[in-house]
Order: structure tokens, then C-alpha cells, then sequence
């Protein structure tokens, strides 16, 4: 579709006029809206830069370019919907993923404001059932991602119910209850960075209890209403009715797509939907706010870079990451959600933003937003453009060992974890040690000194004096230290 005004070539299919409709839309180059935004030589390079994905029979991406406070530039590329073959457009609604943290940053900043909570209030004045660590997790600890809580992703994958799954259709009160068990932090609060989707979904359970309403009308009734996002809420009911809404979608290995559906009332760390048009409202309260007491104290607030108890200045401030590009300073943040990615990326000394939503799980729209930024400000850059970049080696994983089946047997059993509050089941099938989780069969990799690995993931198993194996430690990334007890009467 590199050439827009062609003729849109006719199809048949059940949905009768609505095909025609959809082909209309497209021979207006996507604006479904009427919205017509002036194609230029520069626009025409831009569209050039999304033409692989710009066709009638895959998902796309929805692009805004904003300059001095209105739209420059937005246009819809690829499909919408592939079941009726409804084009993408700058009226689509996608979902956004982690950028939905500065919404939930802002709700907390608002409460501050209006002196219903302290940044620096200890979170188990407004969530008691959290665990005494000690030391005090602090609302600001979980702004900044400095509070050494576990993440909820990981933990749901350990209990067999990852994002996107079947399984992974999990509520508010089951994450609540799943993160108060946790017996340890990563780390202590306040000692380092480490991201993690927690403490945002911890905030918003937070701006739900100040508040006495639920934080998804909250932001409505604090933050999108007063901006003008009249196409943006918190997706928190997923039997909501969504005009315009973009499904989203992961490749499949013989070329076609997969629908994917994420069903969850689960906010905070994500869970906003909004359009291109809608986040230019967004983008505008950067620079005049219209929020709270309408102050730029607020601002100022939203854009306070965290520190850790040392001093060490973040590049992380209230759901707003902070940089530079090639020599201009930078805010934004990316996001991704089950068959959908994002990033918003702001240069606030330019005034000039770039937001790219997509419905296609691979799409890379942080690179995208940095090559439509190229075009418009190649006169204000003061340092070259990256030629490729190293790619961060992983980590090697042990030499896997060979084991007997008597030595595999040794391993052989149910063990608890009253943190995850779930059992693994070992037995040895196939010359292996096998883990059996929620129906699913594993094949574990043997390594020295009694230790498995489980893809990324590694157990430490413990035996007792007698050389009896009675439990095991698991470590899983961020997520470190997780005992399991091998159940009594088990083999």
C-alpha cells in the first residue's frame, strides 16, 4: 500500500458491505475518522519507514507526531481487525502496555496534592496485609522501582498461570494475596533499581483504598476527563464494549497470525487503552497542566528522577523515563501488553513527541519512534546517528551432567512452597527428571551438585544429614530464594 490513492482492489467474504466499507477506508489512506493531516515530502518518508507492515492482511501500528502542542502528522498503517479487515487508523484503540504507569503516577501525585497521602508513607498504612520487612516500603520506593518487591509476572509463571495464558487470568485480591505471602524482597527497599510491574499494581490498589473508588474512575474522573481523553480509560472490565478497539496479535510460525487476548482486570502496571490523538492531550499537560490544582508543581513532581538510599541519581522518575538521543534530552517510556507494544517518546526542549501504537507483538516501535525523529529534528541533533550496537551476551548456563536413574530418583517427589502456595511434582520419565506443573511436563537439565535447570530458571535442591533430599531453593531471575518443602509421605 505504498501507493495510497490506488484503486482498492474488491473482495467477497461473510462480511458483505462491511468489506467494501473497509476498502473505502483504506483508498482514504486510513483515516476512517474524515481527519485528513497534510501529506508532505517529510510524511511521505515517514510512510515509507512503516510500509512493510502497511498492507491489508496483517496487524500495523497507529503513529502521532506532535509538534508545539497540536499534530503534525498521524496516520493508521496495516489492519485494525483481521477477522473483518478493518484498517488501522489514528482513532484506533490499543492498549499501551507499561506506558500506563505515568497514569497511575499521576493519580498517586494527585492524592498527594490534595494531602491524602505522603510519598513518603509507608505502604502498609494503606495495604496492612503486605508483610513487616523490617525496614518500611514507601510509596516512593514503589514509584521509582526501588522496593526490592518481587514481581507478580514471574511469580505467576512459577504457579503455572504466565500473562496470556489460560491460566493467566488472575484477580486483583489473588495478586494482593500471592505478593503479601512473599517471605523475603529481592532486595532491601531503597538499595537499588530493579523494574518491576508490583509496585505500579501496588499503586493502584493504593489510589483505589485512598480514594474510596476504583482507580480506573479515578483517572477518569482525575485525568482523562479534565485533558479531554475522551478515548482512554483503564481497560479494567475485559466484557467492556471498546468502539474502534485494535485486537492484538503474535506472528505464527507458518507466516499467518494468532489472535491474543489478555482478560484481566489487573491495573496499574498496565491496563490503559487510548489512541494517538487522545495522548497528544497527554503530551500537552507536560507543558501546561491541567491536572490537580492545575499547578507546574505537579509536573515538577511527575518528573523527579528517583534515588536510591545511597544518592545515586535514576534515569526513573514517576512512570517517566529519562535520556537523550543523539544529543537531545529525552522522557517517555515503552510498553507492552499480551499482542500489543507501545512507546511514547518526548523531547521536551524541542516540544516534539513521537507516539507509536501497535497490535503486532513483534513490532518495534521504540526504533520506529527514533527513526521518525530523525526526519524532523536532522537539523537539531548534535551526535551521529548509532551504527548497530552490541547485542548483550546472556549468560551461559552450566555444563549440563549425566545422572543414573538411581540418582534421578533421589529427586523424586511433591514439594510445597507456602509463598506460591503451590506443589511441584518430580518424577523420572524418559531417562530424565521431569517437573510437572498444572498438567504441563517439563524435562529438567542435570548440573553439578544437585542443581537443575528449568529454561532460565534453576533449583538448588537440599539433602539432610543422612543424604535425603527434603526441599529445594528456586531462583528465577529478579525473583531469588523461593523454598520448597518436600511434602511428608511423598517418595
Amino acid at each position: 500500500m505504498a501507493d495510497r490513492d490506488r484503486v482498492i482492489r474488491g473482495s467477497v467474504s461473510p462480511a458483505g458491505g462491511l468489506a467494501l466499507t473497509a476498502a473505502f477506508l483504506f483508498s482514504l489512506g486510513g483515516h476512517a475518522s474524515g481527519q485528513a493531516y497534510p501529506q508532505t515530502p517529510l510524511t511521505s518518508q515517514v510512510d515509507e519507514l512503516f510500509a512493510e507492515w502497511d498492507t491489508e492482511d496483517g496487524p500495523g501500528a497507529a503513529l502521532g507526531i506532535f509538534r508545539d502542542g497540536r499534530i503534525v502528522y498521524a496516520q493508521g498503517y496495516g489492519v485494525a481487525n483481521l477477522d473483518y479487515g478493518i484498517p488501522m487508523t489514528p482513532k484506533s484503540v490499543l492498549r499501551i502496555g507499561s506506558i500506563s504507569k505515568q497514569f497511575v503516577a499521576m493519580c498517586i501525585a494527585i492524592l498527594q496534592e490534595q494531602g491524602r497521602l505522603s510519598f513518603d508513607d509507608d505502604i502498609r498504612i494503606h495495604l496492612p496485609e503486605m508483610r513487616d520487612y523490617g525496614e518500611p516500603i514507601t510509596i516512593r520506593h514503589l514509584l521509582h522501582h526501588t522496593s526490592g518487591v518481587r514481581e507478580y509476572l514471574t511469580l505467576a509463571d512459577l504457579i503455572g498461570r504466565p500473562e496470556g495464558s489460560v491460566f493467566g487470568v488472575y484477580t486483583t485480591r489473588e495478586l494482593m494475596e500471592l505478593l503479601a505471602r512473599q517471605e523475603a524482597l529481592d532486595f532491601e527497599s531503597g538499595d537499588r533499581f530493579s523494574y518491576t510491574n508490583s509496585g505500579y499494581f501496588l499503586l493502584a490498589e493504593i489510589v483505589t483504598r485512598v480514594s474510596g473508588m476504583k482507580a480506573s474512575a479515578f483517572a477518569a474522573e482525575n485525568v482523562f476527563g479534565p485533558l479531554g481523553m475522551s478515548h482512554t480509560r483503564f481497560y479494567d472490565d475485559p466484557n467492556a464494549i471498546i468502539p474502534n478497539k485494535a485486537q492484538g496479535y503474535s506472528p505464527t510460525p507458518d507466516g499467518g497470525y494468532r489472535l491474543d487476548i489478555l482478560r484481566s482486570e489487573v491495573i496499574g502496571d498496565l491496563g490503559v487503552i487510548t489512541t494517538v490523538e487522545d495522548l497528544l492531550h497527554w503530551d500537552n499537560n507536560f507543558y501546561e497542566n491541567k491536572l490537580g490544582a492545575g499547578s507546574d508543581d505537579l509536573i515538577a513532581t511527575m518528573s523527579e528522577r528517583g534515588r536510591t538510599a545511597a544518592g545515586v541519581e535514576l534515569t526513573y522518575a514517576l512512570g517517566l523515563e529519562f535520556g537523550s538521543y543523539r544529543g537531545l534530552s529525552t522522557m517517555g517510556h515503552s510498553g507492552s501488553a499480551v499482542g500489543y507494544v507501545a512507546q511514547f517518546l518526548q523531547f521536551p526542549e524541542q516540544r516534539f513527541s513521537v507516539v507509536v501504537l501497535s497490535n503486532l507483538s513483534t513490532f518495534g516501535p521504540g526504533r520506529l519512534a527514533r527513526r521518525v525523529a530523525d526526519l524532523y529534528l536532522a537539523d537539531l541533533f548534535t551526535e551521529p546517528m548509532a551504527s548497530g550496537g552490541q547485542t548483550r551476551a546472556r549468560p551461559m548456563p552450566p555444563e549440563a551432567v549425566t545422572l543414573s536413574m538411581a540418582e534421578l530418583e533421589a529427586f523424586v517427589g511433591d514439594f510445597y512452597s507456602e509463598e506460591l502456595d503451590i506443589s511441584y511434582s518430580f518424577d523420572v520419565r524418559g531417562g530424565g527428571l521431569q517437573l510437572e506443573l498444572r498438567g504441563n511436563r517439563t524435562t529438567l537439565r542435570p548440573y553439578p551438585d544437585d542443581r537443575f535447570g528449568w529454561g532460565r530458571r534453576e533449583l538448588i535442591f537440599d539433602r539432610d544429614q543422612r543424604g535425603l533430599v527434603f526441599g529445594f531453593t528456586l531462583e528465577a531471575g529478579g525473583v531469588q530464594g523461593l523454598r520448597f518443602r518436600k511434602v511428608a509421605g511423598a517418595r
